[in-house]
């Protein structure tokens, strides 16, 4: 018995010091993977277009991480550090730097790439590697359904063109349009699309359809068959600079009837590069800066004091992404693709810049989108 018992205890006091031992490595790794503040911590990796032609989208979604990332680390409750890649807007190249992203085991998540025509190369392979990938900036219709870790924040053109056109019918009274769209880019295809689509289900008749290719500069042949049909509106799907050129050349030709855009027209470099010729422009956009809401007026104050220049719907939704990438890790409750994944897509009316978010079962979001024009050199709100 006394042997027995001696064993019993020896054999005791061993689980004790085991058990003692495994919580002290539990408590180091929670600390290591909390941070020393204890806060969840994890690195996202971004794909951005900063170089190039469409350098201005980069640099407005890289401004608004930034500054979410920063109020981030203020806030202590999330450690977020980002990881920024240059895409230039090709395909490959996006690619190439995602796949560095993704074999870096420190990073949880990716934000981008800028392009839709990214997206569709960028996004399988995030998928299959079961990386939670954001998009803020692509609109074009099936990207949520790329597969399961793809999410995005930024409404589909599906959702905001047929609002901007119902909105300018309501408007003019317009019953004839002419369409023009850039036939090489999976965005302004898609913009096209659903412009065409939204005019057939409004019942406007449709004059013409014109197309063009990124980084064209003379549009006046297109412009010239438009100008002799005589619409009430032309919709048109471009990127900002080639939508700029094609209402500055419109205006010189005579052509004083409305615009309506895709998202990609939607940036304050339409005004930069138009000037008075942009007046007219109609937009679909979830991110109004002078909306009725403190916190969309302190984003904006913020942003003003950071960079100089008011925010516009890339750095806007670009900065809701990483708080929503943040707001899923807190959730999550540790830095893992599979929990992350899983928690954001349970994001349910989350109170962002852009309004109140929540994304579907195919990881869309859902919002309201608010209509905008051009006047006298600004956006304002058609009411």
């Amino acid at each position: 018995m006394k042997l027995n018992f001696r064993m019993f205890a020896t054999i005791a006091s061993l689980f004790v010091l085991f058990m003692l031992a495994a919580c002290g490595g539990s408590n180091d790794t929670a600390s290591d993977a909390s941070g020393e503040s204890g806060a969840v911590s994890g690195k996202i990796g971004v794909v951005s277009f900063m170089t190039g032609s469409g350098a201005a989208y980069g640099e407005a979604i890289t401004n608004g991480l930034e500054l979410a990332e920063k109020e981030l680390d203020e806030a202590g409750e999330v450690d977020v550090e980002l990881v920024i890649e240059d895409s230039a807007g090709e395909p490959d190249q996006a690619l190439s730097v995602t796949q560095k992203l993704i074999n870096s085991e420190d990073v949880v998540g990716i934000i981008g790439p800028t392009l839709s025509t990214e997206m569709e190369v960028v996004g399988p392979v995030a998928d299959q590697n079961g990386v939670p990938i954001m998009g803020t900036s692509n609109t074009a219709e099936g990207i949520p359904q790329i597969g399961e870790y793809v999410f995005r924040d930024s409404i589909p053109e599906t959702q905001a063109i047929p609002a901007s056109v119902e909105k300018a019918i309501e408007e003019y009274d317009a019953k004839k349009v002419a369409i023009m769209y850039g036939n090489d880019d999976v965005f302004t295809k898609a913009g096209y699309d659903a412009m065409k689509d939204a005019a057939e289900d409004l019942g406007l008749e449709e004059l013409t359809t014109q197309t063009f290719q990124i980084g064209q500069s003379d549009y006046k042949a297109q412009l010239s068959k438009i100008k002799q049909m005589e619409p009430d509106l032309i919709l048109c799907s471009a990127l900002y600079n080639e939508g700029a050129v094609i209402m500055k050349q419109a205006r010189s030709m005579g052509i004083d009837v409305p615009f309506v855009g895709g998202n990609g027209f939607n940036s304050p470099e339409v005004i930069e590069i138009a000037g008075d010729a942009a007046d007219g422009l109609i937009v679909a956009t979830p991110w109004f800066t002078k909306k009725d809401d403190q916190k969309v007026q302190d984003f904006v104050s913020t942003y003003k004091d950071e960079f100089g220049k008011e925010p516009d719907q890339f750095a806007a939704q670009a900065y809701d992404g990483l708080y929503l990438m943040a707001e899923g890790l807190k959730n999550a409750g540790e830095a893992d693709r599979d929990e992350l994944r899983d928690a954001i897509a349970e994001i349910d009316g989350f109170e962002g810049v852009l309004g109140d978010i929540s994304f579907d079962e195919d990881g869309d979001v859902v919002m309201d989108p608010t209509v905008l024009i051009i006047e006298d050199g600004e956006f304002k709100e058609m009411k």
